[in-house]
């Protein structure tokens, strides 16, 4: 488990942790898959949520509503989705709601995590346009 970056995420779990013991369980694993695929992720509170960047783009976030979490994805319609578990109708961001620790393997949201980082890395890397 990965260190809190700031005293605000710091502050933002121990909330967690002592008002709802399942969000921060939640919270803890969706911070690990995140920087067990990309190391090098920026974390950030936003939005009243964790937020995850690679450089100065936001990859996803972390949301907690009265009956689930959300995992925004924030350009998930570029997303494979083989099993229909991504929700969402808008032009790019989709989600994937969590309603216990259960549903992030059973959701698969590691592999949707490595997916959204490999796009920002596609993205990201210089054209070489020499022949």
């Amino acid at each position: 488990m990965k260190d809190f970056s700031t005293q605000r995420i710091a502050d933002f779990m121990m909330d967690l942790q002592s008002t709802k013991a399942e969000r921060y369980e939640i919270a803890l694993k969706i911070r690990d898959i995140y920087f067990n695929h990309g190391p090098d992720i920026i974390e950030d509170i936003k939005y009243d949520g964790l937020v995850f960047l690679k450089g100065k783009q936001l990859i996803g976030g972390l949301f907690f509503y009265q009956s689930h979490a959300s995992i925004e994805f924030s350009e998930g319609a570029n997303l494979s989705d083989p099993d229909s578990t991504l929700e969402g109708k808008g032009k790019l961001r989709r989600h994937i709601k969590i309603t216990s620790c259960g549903d992030i393997q059973t959701r698969n949201v590691s592999s949707y995590v490595k997916e959204a980082l490999g796009q920002y890395r596609a993205k990201s890397e210089p054209v070489n346009n020499s022949v």
